[in-house]
């Protein structure tokens, strides 16, 4: 003998319907199917269940008093899978993202603050980093990357606009060390570089000419892995530094640093959020995407 629940719960259901014919119909299966689980149920329990005729159907004694036993339970299990499936319509939860620290259209502030206000049974965990990893191993809903380092498989959707690279420095270091007018001269400049990881290389340098990409490999003074850190000492005049134009827009703006080999920097398709393509796409991440392309409509 087993226990077979799967036909406990048909008989929950026949017990309801008082008829094989609807609780075939509600359960979408056949009829045949119904009579077979009941079958099988009554030869495990050997009583019988149910009383039939050509005309009408009702339960013995013993199959009101298994309705009255297994009820309360098949409530609790209905209620179970209601709560999940309403959960699973809410937008709320835990949701992680690892974010490329370079991402400044992400991490400025306003495209989560936004998010947080829309959504506030949503709680964000947003891991910073420049490790490239596999976000669904880690257990990550979604990352931002710049679009050339995305794997292929992943659905990509759009969080900013074309990005450049920019070699900047500070007037005074200008003024002192003289301006480069060809990435080649940095050979010869003070240099601040970036390294994504304390055992990496420091970072190569991408410029363009004649639509033909090519990197320098500069002998930084400094490395570090902390972008404000760098934009300070560049701002302090300690040499050239190199990275994403948001990262120096605001010295940019006030004139505190200057963009230098701006012909050599042309534009490149910017960060992207990018997450598994799956069936059953959680509603925070859905919410999400939706945030995200919503935000770009408006700013547009």
């Amino acid at each position: 003998m087993h226990d077979d629940l799967n036909a406990l719960s048909v008989f929950a259901v026949i017990s309801e319907e008082a008829s094989l014919r609807a609780a075939a119909d509600r359960l979408g299966v056949t009829r045949s199917a119904v009579s077979q689980s009941l079958r099988r149920l009554e030869a495990d329990l050997g009583v019988s269940l149910v009383r039939r005729t050509t005309r009408s159907m009702s339960l013995t004694e013993e199959g009101e008093r298994l309705r009255g036993e297994i009820a309360p339970a098949i409530a609790d299990m209905r209620a179970a899978l209601d709560g999940v499936r309403a959960h699973r319509s809410a937008v709320r939860g835990q949701l992680r993202l690892a974010v490329s620290s370079i991402a400044e259209s992400v991490l400025s502030g306003p495209l989560l603050a936004g998010f947080c206000d829309a959504c506030p049974d949503v709680q964000l965990d947003v891991l910073v980093t420049d490790e490239e990893f596999d976000i669904v191993a880690q257990g990550f809903d979604a990352g931002v990357r710049l679009g050339e380092v995305i794997e292929q498989d992943m659905i990509a959707v759009p969080v900013s606009g074309d990005q450049r690279q920019v070699a900047v420095a500070a007037p005074v270091y200008l003024e002192r060390a003289g301006t480069p007018l060809h990435p080649r001269e940095l050979a010869a400049h003070r240099c601040i570089g970036w390294r994504p990881a304390p055992r990496a290389a420091p970072y190569r340098w991408e410029f363009a000419e004649d639509e033909r990409d090519f990197t320098v490999s500069v002998e930084p003074e400094v490395t570090t892995n902390d972008m404000r850190l760098m934009v300070q000492l560049a701002r302090a005049g300690a040499g050239i530094s190199f990275g994403m134009e948001d990262t120096f827009h605001e010295d940019l703006e006030r004139g505190t640093l200057v963009s230098v080999l701006d012909a050599f920097c042309p534009p490149f398709p910017g960060f992207f959020l990018y997450y598994p393509s799956r069936r059953d796409m959680p509603m925070r991440l859905r919410a999400f995407v939706d945030h995200i392309l919503r935000y770009r409509r408006e700013r547009a």
